[in-house]
């Protein structure tokens, strides 16, 4: 009997225990249920008010602006691939200019650079496939821009390149072909746009006549629609852009209003106002008028821009120089700023690696030369050589970019262009392979603040591979150099 009662308690107690068990299963699973639909209202709720937030940033703001970097073929080659796509940091522009492509009579577009174009915008390769060309993936300018969220736009032309505009810019067929040659270049590669670069319609060094005023507009139109025909297939907007000369004699073959209504932006080059050609040792890239000889410069050109051609402020990117330009004085004759007694040769001795071009790494590395000082009417700093150095050197530093940054921002301008991105690169040490700082680049961010940028999806088609049987030796080296010229 006893045994039997203990029996019927535990019995009792079991079900009781089973009962309340359920019970609190339940209770548990509501009191989740509450607790999730709470938190995901609550992070609902939170990223609502984190995009609104974003939104209403960047309406605000008129200090986010473009950055838009020229990245050369040819400067890729140098200081030991020092700016290789994989050393670069993309993040610190909006938009690459991918320079250049340049087109036949017919409007056919081709690279200036095979072998350049296909490890740049393909992607190192991989000798040890057997299927070649095999790209290692991830490691194209492109791929490596646009996981940093900056765009990459195919650039044509360039000086140099131009001669051919004229003619196909006259032709409706040829202008098709051209803007047929432009979707394939943004399907094959990932492109995000066309920038053209015409230097410059109705010049006469490249047979340029009053007609390119025009047809440089009706070229462009095919351009434009043929990318967004493009564009409309994919999903995808695609940019149109053009770089555009800083002189009245160049601004007046441009029927600025007509391009407006198709064009996103318009990029002036205001730098090159000064150099050898001058009668005076004045300024590369002045903010405002110098003191005397050439009375050009950024802030007339854009006033020129909005007032006189009524272009929209908001359209408009203005250019900054990475680099500077020297100029060598007569023999006994000290140069100094606006001197007339110069030889109109650039100083190839102080500034070796770019033939007295210097770009402002270069120009770092030599500056126990000089003497530097400010130009308080043009708003830019200057060089004067010591001693046997007879030299004068127009330059940008970080001080005067900002100050070009602070005009874009106090005009409302779109932003600015850089020529060209590998300027401004400086090794850690001079010839150690390693970048160490970016001074210019890092002055225009310090003033222009950008969004939060995210990754943009892939567009690009594969290369067509060409099967090949693995060789060893010079057999292999043949096969290597075949391939060079087929890319």
């Amino acid at each position: 009997m006893k045994i039997k009662l203990n029996i019927c308690s535990i019995n009792c107690y079991a079900a009781l225990f089973i009962a309340l068990k359920k019970s609190c299963m339940k209770l548990f699973k509501t009191i989740c249920l509450l607790y999730t639909l709470l938190v995901s209202s609550h992070f609902i709720a939170a990223q609502t008010i984190e995009k609104e937030h974003v939104t209403e940033e960047l309406t605000i703001r008129p200090h986010y602006k473009n950055i838009i970097g020229y990245y050369t073929t040819w400067e890729w080659y140098k200081r030991s691939g020092l700016t290789a796509p994989l050393q670069m940091d993309f993040s610190k522009y909006t938009i690459i200019n991918y320079s250049f492509f340049k087109t036949d009579k017919e409007g056919q577009l081709t690279g200036s650079d095979a072998w350049a174009d296909s490890v740049l915008l393909r992607g190192l390769f991989d000798y040890n496939e057997a299927i070649q060309p095999a790209y290692i993936k991830n490691t194209s300018l492109i791929d490596l821009a646009h996981v940093a969220g900056t765009k990459v736009m195919l650039s044509l032309g360039g000086w140099g390149s131009c001669e051919n505009f004229p003619i196909v810019a006259a032709d409706p067929v040829k202008r098709a072909n051209l803007a047929h040659h432009c979707v394939r270049a943004l399907a094959n590669y990932g492109f995000d746009g066309i920038d053209m670069d015409w230097e410059f319609p109705g010049s006469a060094a490249i047979n340029g006549t009053a007609a390119d005023k025009e047809n440089f507009t009706l070229m462009m139109k095919a351009i434009r629609d043929s990318i967004d025909h493009y564009g409309n297939q994919i999903g995808y907007n695609f940019l149109l852009t053009g770089a555009f000369g800083p002189h009245e004699v160049f601004n007046q073959y441009i029927e600025w209003e007509k391009l407006n209504e198709f064009m996103d932006f318009f990029n002036l080059m205001t730098y090159d106002f000064n150099g050898g050609w001058s009668a005076n040792a004045s300024h590369n890239s002045p903010l405002y008028a110098p003191g005397k000889g050439d009375t050009n410069a950024f802030a007339n050109t854009f006033e020129r821009l909005t007032v006189k051609y009524k272009v929209p402020a908001e359209k408009i990117n203005m250019g900054v120089a990475f680099y500077g330009r020297s100029l060598m004085g007569k023999p006994g004759h000290k140069i100094t700023l606006y001197d007339t007694a110069h030889t109109g040769l650039a100083d190839s001795i102080a500034f070796v690696p770019d033939l007295g071009g210097s770009l402002y790494w270069n120009l770092l590395l030599n500056k126990d030369k000089f003497e530097e000082h400010w130009d308080d009417k043009a708003q830019v700093p200057y060089l004067i050589g010591k001693g046997d150095v007879n030299t004068f050197v127009s330059y940008d530093n970080p001080r005067s970019i900002q100050l070009k940054a602070d005009y874009v921002k106090q005009h409302d301008g779109a932003g600015l262009i850089i020529w060209e991105i590998s300027g401004d690169v400086v090794e850690k040490k001079a010839g150690l392979g390693i970048i160490g700082s970016t001074p210019l680049i890092d002055a225009i961010n310090d003033r222009f603040l950008t969004p939060k940028k995210r990754s943009i999806p892939k567009r690009r088609t594969e290369a067509k591979v060409v099967k090949v049987k693995k060789e060893k030796g010079w057999r292999g080296n043949i096969i290597k150099q075949n391939l060079k010229k087929l890319l």
